[in-house]
């Protein structure tokens, strides 16, 4: 049966072994991940190695050259296996693999971003190990792990090597690839994000028990719109590294969130000619974003609103005036606005619809995503849409066991170790 191997990417060793102790019942192997042995050093393995005495312990070095040293530490401090890049040189894997012989470690070759040539050259080495992986970037880049698996697994169907797969697992993708062969199961988020780390890591050491291989519906991970409104604008903040926020902009509808794509349209202060025609003009799902230029008279009312709802537009942000509010609550529009006003301006007809605009002090592209709650308005380059959505996802995750273990009894400058981390 293929083994569980717990992959602890942290940066602090006491939160790694808080989790790695819920769900040790349920792994086979602990890994001491890439960051947590940058951040900690190798004495990560030795504390690993005393408090779960009956477990494999992995360190994930990824050694990129000196293969034969860097085995050999980590070997010495416990490691009963260890990673090298399959990127890196012929000479410095060979290394490593001789020295992990002499010091009694396997080593696992991973395949992280290698070419199909590369692989094919790998699968002619003598090594016993490799980690077919898609790594969290990839991930976030839409990299799909299982048809990574699958394509890599054809370039060694001929070699005794053992198989591992890693690259943001789950219960239900575990299993898929236990059934296809792979020897090794590496899981980290699904079971380190967990509020219940102790059940994930069972539920997943049973799928992969089983080998029942459900049908996958069409994940929410490709429908950005759907990932986007399971997701708050601060979550959303943080993955676009503090970027992409409209200032000023305002919730004028309580209780109300918007999600969908941006028909842009600007026009001159307190002209709403261009305004109501960009509803004519665009899809249903749209949101009708408004260069008014701060205006103080109201470029939006309650026909408007009346009007995007028989087109089935999502709602309406304006860097301007809107009025009829009390209205456009009743009718729950979601609506957002740099101000609220009774006076409304005249329909002169100056503007342009379709073009880039700056709103809020950020600059909207027609077809750009915008997400807006009560905490704000968050612009998403469509470019990056996918990207930045499953990267506020991890964000989102990552704070609920943040939440969890505060709710446990713990601080938040204690789980998070401010303390330690402060810049001196």
């Amino acid at each position: 049966m293929p083994a569980l191997q717990l992959a602890l990417d942290f940066v602090d060793l006491e939160r790694a072994i808080a989790i790695a102790k819920e769900a040790a019942k349920h792994v086979d192997w602990i890994e001491a991940g890439t960051p947590l042995i940058k951040s900690e050093g190798l004495d990560v393995i030795r504390k690993l190695k005393k408090l779960f005495p009956d477990k494999k312990i992995f360190a994930d070095m990824k050694i990129m050259d000196t293969g034969a040293l860097e085995v050999e530490i980590a070997a010495k401090a416990g490691a009963n296996a260890i990673s090298v890049l399959g990127a890196a040189s012929d000479s410095t894997i060979k290394e490593a693999v001789e020295a992990g012989r002499r010091y009694g470690a396997a080593v696992m070759v991973d395949l992280t971003n290698v070419s199909k040539e590369r692989c094919r050259k790998i699968a002619q080495m003598d090594i016993g190990y490799i980690c077919i992986h898609v790594g969290i970037d990839q991930q976030m880049s839409g990299e799909n792990i299982l048809e990574v698996f699958k394509e890599v697994l054809k370039q060694f169907r001929n070699s005794k090597v053992k198989i591992a797969v890693a690259g943001g697992l789950t219960a239900k993708t575990a299993a898929i690839a236990a059934k296809a062969g792979a020897d090794f199961i590496i899981v980290g988020g699904a079971i380190t994000k967990s509020p219940d780390a102790g059940k994930s890591a069972k539920e997943i050491h049973e799928a992969i028990q089983r080998m029942k291989v459900e049908k996958m519906s069409k994940s929410p991970m490709e429908d950005i719109i759907s990932l986007l409104m399971a997701i708050p604008t601060p979550n959303i903040s943080d993955a676009l590294q503090k970027k992409g926020e409209m200032g000023g902009i305002m919730q004028i509808v309580p209780g109300t969130k918007l999600v969908g794509r941006a028909f842009t349209v600007r026009t001159a202060p307190g002209d709403w000619a261009k305004p109501v025609e960009a509803i004519e003009q665009a899809s249903q799902g749209d949101i009708i974003v408004i260069d008014a230029h701060g205006s103080e008279k109201a470029v939006w009312g309650e026909l408007a609103t009346w009007s995007c709802i028989k087109r089935k537009l999502a709602g309406v942000v304006i860097d301007g005036a809107i009025r009829d509010v009390d209205e456009i609550r009743k009718l729950k529009f979601p609506a957002f606005a740099k101000s609220i006003t009774p006076t409304a301006g005249e329909p002169k007809g100056f503007g342009e619809l379709g073009i880039e605009i700056t709103c809020g002090g950020t600059n909207v592209r027609q077809g750009d995503y915008i997400v807006a709650d009560e905490n704000g308005v968050i612009v998403i380059p469509q470019e990056i849409a996918l990207e930045i959505a499953r990267r506020a996802k991890d964000v989102m995750e990552k704070e609920m066991r943040v939440r969890e273990e505060i709710k446990r009894g713990s601080t938040l400058s204690e789980v998070l170790k401010l303390k330690k981390r402060e810049v001196s």
